[in-house]
């Protein structure tokens, strides 16, 4: 709840925030995604053209988000590397108890439940690392590439 309230609050404007709420890294006001329920299966994806806060367009060239695949890889890895490690101190691992196969079978079921998150989560990370925050969007024009597909 307090994290909603921040969220609502004049510190949107936060990096981290605006990442984790998938708004737009230029403005860090306006959505991303046309659904903000990342558990719509059918438009877990569904990317707005362009933001309709500042216009700035979100698919910057053709192809751009298969570099996604990797930032996905690596929330992944961090994913079941924390739970390993949590397991680990807060219930201890062996094959005698198996408590590994508990472990690994819980960190499997986490990533199915946690994929639709991750998947835009890595997308909205891509984005934020191409477009840079702009203080002033509201007197500069989002910048249109020509590789644009239109």
């Amino acid at each position: 709840m307090v994290i909603f309230a921040i969220m609502k609050s004049e510190k949107a404007s936060n990096y981290l925030i605006s990442v984790l709420s998938n708004k737009c890294p230029r403005c860090r006001k306006g959505y991303l995604f046309k659904n903000k329920n990342a558990y719509n299966l059918n438009h877990i994806v569904d990317m707005n053209e362009e933001c309709p806060v500042c216009k700035q367009p979100t698919e910057i060239e053709v192809g751009f988000y298969y570099g996604t695949s990797y930032v996905s890889y690596a929330l992944t890895v961090a994913f079941c590397v924390s739970m390993f490690v949590a397991w680990r101190v807060l219930f201890g691992l062996s094959f005698n108890d198996n408590s590994i196969f508990w472990c690994m079978g819980s960190t499997i079921v986490g990533l199915v439940l946690l994929q639709p998150v991750f998947m835009r989560l890595s997308r909205s990370l891509w984005l934020s690392w191409f477009v840079k925050y702009d203080k002033n969007w509201k007197n500069n024009k989002a910048e249109h590439l020509e590789r644009m597909v239109k």
